[in-house]
């Protein structure tokens, strides 16, 4: 392994978002989740969890415009919601869905600092009444136009920039590790770094 890649691997690791999660609950379209696997890695974000309560389970993911995402990501499968958010719960303080709800708040007032999940649901169905009754609350993305929704893979992208924006200013990119030392120290491992003894 050159230096250069060394270098890279480790800066990678050290801007990993411990406590920032997406939950993608029956997303059907490839492309649509391959599109949230590549923002994810650009932002930090490690662990991604694929619902599938409605659709088939995935077989494999990376092949379109990931260009390889996945495999620098923890994905977690699960095919029920309570075992899914529970796993998801041990993990972060909050969970936020996208929801066009009475009670909705603006992505904007979110503390996205916190230990934070975000579930985006079903191109057309969105997040199921049974996978809300985990979440927190629920958020919309500000529009001002008359189609009052965003292709998935958008919504994520514009949620995820919003997390690194407010982390950036408190400080989460700042080289030093986020993720706690076993994970850190495992990926390595999975991708190719060398440990010094």
């Amino acid at each position: 392994m050159t230096p250069e890649r060394e270098a890279k691997i480790k800066r990678v690791l050290n801007h990993r978002q411990n406590g920032l999660v997406v939950v993608m609950e029956n997303v059907h379209d490839p492309h649509n989740i391959s599109a949230v696997m590549r923002t994810c890695d650009a932002v930090g974000v490690q662990e991604i969890f694929v619902l599938t309560t409605a659709i088939t389970r995935h077989k494999k993911f990376g092949k379109n415009s990931s260009a390889s995402a996945a495999g620098w990501l923890t994905i977690h499968q699960y095919d029920d919601t309570k075992a899914c958010m529970d796993a998801v719960r041990q993990r972060c303080e909050k969970i936020y869905a996208t929801h066009l709800g009475v009670e909705s708040h603006s992505l904007y007032d979110l503390d996205l600092t916190q230990r934070v999940a975000l579930v985006f649901g079903n191109e057309h169905a969105g997040v199921t009444d049974e996978c809300l009754k985990y979440c927190d609350g629920n958020f919309i993305i500000p529009q001002v136009g008359m189609v009052q929704s965003l292709n998935i893979s958008v919504a994520c992208a514009i949620t995820l920039y919003e997390a690194l924006r407010q982390r950036q200013i408190a400080g989460f990119y700042d080289g030093q590790a986020r993720l706690p030392e076993s994970e850190w120290t495992s990926l390595a491992d999975k991708w190719g770094l060398q440990q010094e003894e």
